[in-house]
């Protein structure tokens, strides 16, 4: 994405991909795209498929107490709503519209390093790595490292010259990729005395389902039979409603941390992305912050290239970038302790979470500051 907006500004860039093609555009992931992510993708000419092929919702349901209550985002925010979208589809409009305009994206690419992009009028940023056996050396201007949490970018940096910031969750999802169309129009939030569920969806004919567990659950406790079991329990309400089941196409166990790296940038190195932050998938924040974080540095590199070199806004980027992420770490946070249940909990930890839900539900105040965060703050 943040080749593509650069490319919109006339300014060349490189992609550096450790995977092949195929894998990134089949790996299913998840994909709810906030309005501002979803405006974006259109203003620059990304949206058609987007548009033709994802479900547009205007709401999202909780549920506890056997009982469902509707929190209506488009009645609440003024029209805005959240389009499911996989992200490896919107992958394969990226890779389409890069190399359909001429970008270079160099695919398993194996081992990457970055070099030179400290402090200083001397950087000279550079990238080594190998294509198809043979020595490569990139020589930029500056590096984005969009590497994910994994990646080579984050662990450059000299050690002190960021700080991490970090909680771990004892819990984690076991998610299941059901051939089955989905039991509902809008996502589910469900808190059970028994664990959180979600109910989510691909597309009209895959639905995509999550039930708390231990962040080291064991999947050989889980056959298919035990899981759609324990979901129709926790998603119980009145009037006889319960999910379709299919087949099981796809199951694991994701385990769920929160991380904040401060700066997010060092010298001519700029971390976007899962490389500078991770937020429990809760709130479906994770691929919406990304995007947020490369329309900024975009703009910075923008003004750079076209302003003689003026740098304001690249010293700027952590700054800006972060306060967003913050406030999106503060809703992600929140949305996974008042649904969760944990070890520790006790009854007055249990009607705590009740009463919060109550509130949010009875509550507009409550109602519009969860669909203002859900539907995105703004980008920049």
């Amino acid at each position: 994405m943040l080749a593509h907006l650069l490319h919109l500004q006339g300014i060349e860039s490189v992609v550096i991909e450790a995977r092949s093609r195929q894998c990134i555009e089949e790996r299913i992931r998840a994909g709810v795209l906030e309005q501002g992510t979803v405006d974006l993708l259109n203003e620059t000419g990304l949206g058609e498929r987007m548009q033709r092929e994802g479900l547009l919702h205007h709401g999202i349901e909780l549920r506890f107490g056997g009982r469902g209550h509707r929190i209506d985002f488009s009645e609440l925010t003024g029209g805005r709503g959240i389009t499911i979208y996989a992200q490896h589809e919107l992958i394969k409009d990226l890779v389409a519209a890069r190399l359909s305009a001429g970008g270079q994206i160099f695919f398993e690419a194996r081992g990457v390093s970055v070099h030179n992009f400290g402090l200083g009028s001397a950087a000279q940023p550079t990238i080594r790595f190998r294509q198809d056996e043979e020595p490569r050396e990139l020589r930029c201007d500056f590096i984005a490292g969009c590497d994910g949490s994994h990646g080579v970018c984050r662990p450059a940096i000299p050690a002190g010259a960021c700080a991490a910031f970090e909680r771990v969750y004892p819990i984690g999802w076991l998610g299941i990729m059901a051939e089955a169309p989905p039991s509902s129009e809008e996502l589910i939030y469900c808190y059970h005395e028994r664990g959180f569920a979600l109910h989510s969806m691909r597309s009209p004919h895959l639905t995509r389902l999550y039930l708390q567990c231990a962040p080291d659950e064991d999947l050989a406790f889980w056959p298919d039979a035990r899981i759609w079991e324990e979901l129709q329990t926790r998603f119980t309400v009145g009037g006889g409603w319960r999910l379709n089941e299919g087949p099981i196409l796809q199951k694991g166990v994701t385990g769920m941390h929160s991380l904040v790296v401060e700066p997010m940038q060092y010298g001519r190195l700029f971390l976007a992305g899962d490389a500078a932050h991770i937020v429990p998938p809760t709130g479906a924040k994770g691929l919406n912050l990304a995007i947020g974080d490369v329309r900024v540095l975009a703009g910075a590199l923008a003004e750079f290239y076209h302003a003689g070199g003026r740098s304001s806004r690249l010293e700027q980027y952590s700054q800006t970038c972060l306060r967003r992420v913050w406030r999106v770490q503060r809703f992600s946070w929140w949305m996974t302790s008042m649904l969760h249940c944990f070890a520790d909990d006790n009854p007055f930890d249990r009607r705590r979470q009740l009463a919060e839900l109550d509130y949010v539900i009875s509550s507009r105040a409550a109602s519009q500051s969860l669909a203002e965060s859900y539907t995105g703050l703004p980008l920049d």
